[in-house]
């Protein structure tokens, strides 16, 4: 609820503070006086935009702070957990205007955006204005009163997930099947890349091997050669080289004694002729197994042109990215088998989804056409009782195609004549009766609804006498479990308060300036005889106002 009410530098309010009751609030006061200037400085802390046309005094900036009761409401807390703001048991709206026009908006002191402030207002404020009612003639205001009545909040939100979870499958499904088209269309190319590779046979790193072992056969003879001849040096000429080293050991073996140093030549004349032998013997070896082979030439040219083709083809550089290129054409080919499965099991689910949806669309269609013959009953009497006799309000509901509200087509249709002529609300109710009818509504609304404090501006319009009494009563009846906050110039509604507050207009200084205050019993009496028979009641007037507040 809202609790306080400060503004500063608005118009022609210079500073006031209004602590509002927790039920039904009423406000009054002359035409002209500055109702509607209260009202405009409340839009600003709901979100409304700023002119700066509003400061009179541009010495100092506009200042609207108000200051809610939150009571534990779980979608404003999770509001402020969603938005980094500071959930605590007061939440504190202000808006400051500068003088340039520049706007400001804070959250317990916190900064927040315009759209951040109006979103949470509209948790915490249902703001109804004299005109403001277009939105009795929008189809999801419709619908939601009807969910609300019907008490609808479960089987919808359920009904929505599996909805959307319909969509998601079908959407999968769509895709899938796109992806099939894209895939069928690719088939025979793919399948044509795959062959020529699965043809090739290629191993991992097979075209380098052989493009290594080309060189060598390649170069088969001039190695065979130099090795020979390699091998015949070390073991074979007329003076072998590990001969030789045989040799010099021998000789300078018998003076080993005679000089420090030679026992460690001596070693390593030894560990060369051993190693000299060793690689003679390697030579050997690799030598007998070097051998040029022409047909193996020719067979490696043919698979590395053939290998060297398809790496051009592909344009890659190794035989591994070949054979991941097969893969990958492997796994393509396979899922396109794989699909009509994947598709079939798919449709399945999109069958079973949407069938589950049909159900729990059904369940919210019978619960909002059971609750629309006792919602037109009870809102036509109150229509009685508000001074609209003759009106009458009709809820048609149509079969549609499935969306996230369910399969119903909700129109809301009004005949003010008892013509039995009914046409959609938007089109044929004036500004006083959908006010009137926007309170009947909402008065039912509010009995299965935990509504926000309820602001209503002058919607009493155009009515007098008992139709207003049963707008009061109406009021009183809302006040019981939620705040209200009314603008009325009805003394029988004014007679309901629980909290009368009066604006008037005073001379301070030079200027003119508009105030309020909370009256007293004594005070209300005669604010209510005045709005009955003008500047000076009767005392006809007092008394009836004086029964008015007793009643």
């Amino acid at each position: 609820m809202l609790k306080k009410l400060s503004i500063q530098n608005y118009a022609i309010i210079d500073e006031i503070v209004i602590d509002f009751s927790a039920r039904l609030n009423i406000i009054t006061g002359e035409t002209g006086a500055g109702k509607s200037i209260l009202m405009g400085a409340l839009s600003l802390i709901l979100g409304e935009r700023a002119d700066s046309s509003v400061l009179v005094n541009t010495q100092k900036k506009c200042f609207i702070e108000g200051v809610f009761t939150v009571d534990k409401k779980q979608a404003v807390l999770d509001f402020l957990t969603a938005n980094d703001l500071d959930a605590e048991e007061e939440l504190v709206l202000r808006r400051e205007i500068a003088a340039n026009g520049k706007s400001r908006a804070f959250v317990n002191d916190t900064p927040a955006t315009l759209q951040q402030l109006k979103a949470l207002a509209s948790l915490l404020v249902d703001l109804h204005q004299q005109f403001d009612t277009l939105e009795l003639g929008d189809s999801d205001f419709q619908r939601e009163v009807l969910d609300a009545l019907a008490g609808n909040e479960g089987a919808l939100a359920a009904y929505r997930a599996k909805y959307s979870e319909w969509q998601q499958a079908a959407r999968a499904l769509a895709a899938l099947q796109q992806q099939k088209l894209l895939f069928n269309k690719e088939l025979d190319y793919n399948q044509f890349l795959f062959d020529e590779l699965a043809e090739l046979g290629l191993q991992e790193n097979e075209l380098e091997e052989l493009d290594a072992e080309l060189k060598l056969l390649s170069n088969a003879e001039g190695i065979k050669s130099s090795l020979t001849k390699a091998y015949f040096e070390l073991r074979e000429s007329e003076q072998p080289v590990a001969q030789q080293l045989k040799q010099l050991l021998n000789q300078l073996q018998g003076y080993a004694s005679y000089h420090p140093e030679l026992p460690g030549i001596l070693q390593r004349l030894q560990s060369a002729q051993i190693e000299v032998q060793d690689i003679a013997d390697e030579i050997d070896r690799v030598n007998d197994s070097v051998n040029y082979d022409e047909k193996r030439i020719e067979w490696i040219n043919e698979r590395l042109m053939a290998g060297y083709k398809l790496l051009k083809k592909h344009g890659v550089q190794q035989s591994g990215e070949l054979l991941a290129i097969q893969a990958e054409l492997e796994k393509k080919l396979k899922a396109v088998l794989d699909m009509d499965d994947t598709i079939i099991a798919k449709e399945k689910e999109v069958a079973a989804a949407l069938t589950e949806a049909n159900r729990l669309a059904a369940q919210l269609s019978k619960a909002r056409h059971k609750i629309a013959k006792p919602l037109e009953q009870q809102v036509n009497a109150l229509l009685a009782q508000v001074g609209m006799p003759n009106a009458r309000l009709k809820v048609e509901l149509k079969d549609t195609e499935l969306n996230e509200w369910g399969s119903d087509g909700i129109d809301f249709l009004f005949d003010a004549n008892k013509g039995n002529r009914y046409e959609p609300i938007r089109k044929v109710a004036s500004g006083g009766e959908l006010s009137r009818l926007m309170l009947c509504i909402k008065s039912l609304v509010a009995q299965s609804v935990d509504l926000p404090t309820m602001i209503f501006d002058e919607i009493d319009t155009g009515i007098s006498g008992e139709a207003a009494r049963q707008v009061g009563l109406i009021m009183k009846g809302l006040a019981a479990s939620r705040q209200i906050i009314c603008i009325t110039h009805q003394p029988q509604i004014a007679g309901k308060a629980n909290a009368h507050f009066f604006v008037y207009k005073e001379i301070q200084g030079d200027a003119i300036k508009t105030n309020i205050r909370l009256l007293g019993e004594d005070e209300r009496i005669t604010a209510i005889a005045r709005m009955l028979s003008g500047e000076k009641p009767t005392a006809a007037a007092l008394e009836n106002a004086r029964e008015m507040i007793m009643n």
